[in-house]
């Protein structure tokens, strides 16, 4: 397995969803906390992608999109 296979097996996993929500979460409380509105914007993109199963950076590097598939693999 390459370093990319297993990079979007790590996020497809329950642990790899999770880090991306507390990422986003984390992202979207320095917005709030006043680190302006971008971070809080910035913050639900990794929030949504865990939330949703899909990895963004997948299609990039040649790995399928959403989380079901890459597991199925």
């Amino acid at each position: 397995m390459t370093t990319k296979e297993e990079f979007t097996h790590f996020m497809a996993s329950p642990a790899g969803r999770g880090l991306r929500v507390v990422a986003g979460l984390g992202l979207i409380a320095r917005g709030v906390r006043g680190g302006g509105a971008g971070w809080a914007v910035l913050g639900a993109v990794p929030l949504l992608a865990g939330a949703f199963d899909v990895c963004l950076l997948g299609p990039v590097l040649g790995e399928p999109f959403r989380g079901k598939d890459v597991r199925r693999e």
